[in-house]
């Protein structure tokens, strides 16, 4: 069944062993990038020294899943990066495909929503295709691992889009306190479900 991107149904993600032919797998080491946050700041992954990890997330303005998931993703940055764990938001999307999406309409989302967290315009998609990341939104959670960041976990925030409140797994949640116990996430890979990403053409 094919899900449309203007509509916001649930659904509940489909545990896989492998989500995309190309890009990062569970236990692969992500290389650095650098781009160009809503503040007009550069924004490393390596350069968060005090981190434990990341959630890196490929999100969107335009997008009603994006839309559905925006204050739980604000939640996970205001519980998680104290603990070490802070948000790095991604849009992948072309904005000549879709306009919401420019540097310009973040600028304004962020301050809007007043995120707590780096947004970050990945204008050449680079990023997004090293990643491997197919929708929004989409989480890569990475862990440190000595001076290596480490994939340990890709998919969905949760199983419920529509209502917050009737999570029954808590999918990023579970993985983040498993990673600050010092053990594997329960569950390691699901599918995003989502937008699907812009590509330039």
């Amino acid at each position: 069944m094919r899900t449309f991107c203007f509509v916001v149904t649930l659904i509940t993600p489909v545990i896989m062993e492998a989500q995309t032919s190309s890009g990062y797998k569970i236990g692969d080491k992500v290389a650095d990038f650098r781009l160009k946050n809503v503040d007009g700041s550069m924004v490393s992954l390596y350069e968060q020294k005090e981190a434990k990890g990341a959630i890196v997330i490929f999100t969107c303005n335009h997008c009603p899943y994006a839309k559905a998931y925006e204050q739980r993703i604000i939640e996970l940055d205001k519980t998680y990066r104290p603990k070490g764990f802070p948000v790095l938001a991604i849009n992948p999307n072309d904005p000549k495909r879709v306009p919401d999406d420019s540097f310009e309409n973040m600028v304004k989302r962020a301050k809007e929503k007043k995120y707590t967290f780096p947004y970050l315009f990945d204008e050449t998609q680079q990023v997004a295709r090293t990643f491997g990341a197919t929708r929004t939104p989409q989480v890569f959670l990475l862990r440190k691992s000595g001076e290596d960041w480490v994939v340990s976990y890709i998919g969905a925030i949760d199983d419920n889009t529509e209502d917050a409140g009737a999570v029954k797994n808590p999918y990023v949640i579970n993985a983040l306190e498993a990673l600050l116990k010092g053990q594997e996430p329960p569950v390691r890979e699901t599918k995003a479900v989502g937008c699907t990403i812009k590509w330039k053409v």
